[in-house]
């Protein structure tokens, strides 16, 4: 069997509704499959007003709003008749699930049913976004969950090594292959940055633009990013504020983060220009299972600060492409920062050795290992 005899279904508690980096891998992967002449349809919430265009063909599935402050998020209600309809006609070789949701354990019990096999790739830190909506007491059950849900597939796809460990730490014995990520290595280089867009919004060719990029809601570290913000200031670092993206808390993060400057949504490469047109990118963030972000700015030989956590230990060689520090340590942070702030020299040395390291990461590698997994659990690889 090749990947033209493959027949994918895909579930995914989100997969053209809101653009995130789940989304977009998704999409990308999908189009890798097609192109090679795979069958592949999707399962998934849907919006009236998608973010984008679905990449393939996208088969909506009952949900609900999330409540609460991620009201953008919705939540599917398992396989309803109509949907299991649609599933059997559709004939899948494999089950493909990116989340560990109501759709995600429906559609593993019925591919076992039916002895189909079933991966799942993993793209959230559920049980580490609990603590910002003050539900952290909820974590164990978070992690009892994804156990439960990744130790009835036969194979999980961690985006790095550092996240496969976190997978054996909550006792999934289910084996393993790394599905990573890539990189769109035209829009994300170096000669995108733009001294004439920074004027433009305000910041001076000789201004040091501590960058932030990502979705603005307070699980990607918006707290410590302003928390080490101040700390700057009082130490008397010179520095700017770039920040790029969009979210629920823009208008807190504008409160918290004074004299920063916001560029809103870009997408294309309006983003390879703005993510170029950093100085240095910090990401606090300790929910990432790969951090895409990083990635993006690394190549386009930005220097990084990041949380030591999943997702950045598989990329920031430190020292090197840039620092990693204890998740929280305002100080270590500012510290970091500080250090690349006030030395030209390294600056450009590590913004070169990231964008090196980045080099290697293209979707076309990442994605053949999807379909050679795919093979792999259906008997044929």
């Amino acid at each position: 069997m090749q990947a033209s005899d493959l027949r994918v279904a895909l579930f995914s508690g989100n997969y053209n509704y809101t653009r995130d980096g789940p989304t977009q891998a998704l999409n990308l992967l999908v189009g890798h499959l097609l192109a090679q002449g795979a069958a592949v349809r999707v399962y998934a919430p849907t919006t009236d007003t998608p973010a984008f265009a679905p990449t393939g063909d996208l088969v909506s599935v009952p949900s609900i709003a999330i409540p609460g402050e991620r009201g953008e998020y919705r939540l599917a209600r398992g396989l309803p008749r109509a949907t299991r309809r649609d599933l059997a006609h559709f004939a899948p070789k494999v089950l493909h699930l990116s989340a560990p949701d109501f759709l995600g354990f429906s559609a593993v019990r019925w591919a076992r049913r039916r002895n189909i096999p079933c991966v799942a790739s993993l793209h959230t830190r559920f049980e580490t976004y609990l603590r910002y909506y003050h539900v952290g007491v909820l974590a164990p059950v978070f992690v009892g969950i994804q156990r439960r849900f990744y130790n009835r597939v036969d194979r999980v796809m961690p985006p790095g090594e550092s996240m496969a460990a976190v997978v054996r730490g909550w006792g999934v014995t289910t084996p393993t292959s790394i599905w990573s990520r890539g990189i769109d290595h035209d829009r994300f280089r170096p000669d995108r940055r733009d001294l004439g867009w920074r004027r433009d919004l305000g910041i001076g060719d000789d201004e040091i633009a501590i960058g932030f990029l990502g979705r603005l809601v307070k699980e990607k570290g918006l707290e410590v990013f302003a928390e080490v913000l101040a700390e700057l200031t009082r130490r008397g670092v010179p520095h700017r504020v770039l920040v790029v993206g969009e979210g629920p808390a823009r208008a807190w993060f504008e409160a918290q983060a004074a004299g920063a400057v916001f560029a809103g949504f870009q997408s294309g490469d309006d983003l390879g220009r703005a993510v170029a047109s950093m100085d240095l990118f910090f990401n606090p963030s300790v929910t990432e299972t790969f951090g895409n972000v990083t990635l993006e700015a690394m190549a386009a030989g930005v220097p990084v600060v990041a949380a030591r956590a999943t997702g950045a230990v598989d990329l920031v060689v430190p020292g090197e492409t840039g620092f990693l520090v204890p998740p929280r340590d305002v100080a270590a942070y500012a510290d970091a920062l500080q250090r690349i702030i006030t030395d030209p020299a390294l600056r450009a040395q590590m913004g070169e050795a990231g964008h090196r390291k980045a080099a290697g990461y293209r979707w076309e590698l990442v994605n053949q290992k999807v379909v050679d997994t795919y093979l792999e659990v259906m008997g044929t690889g």
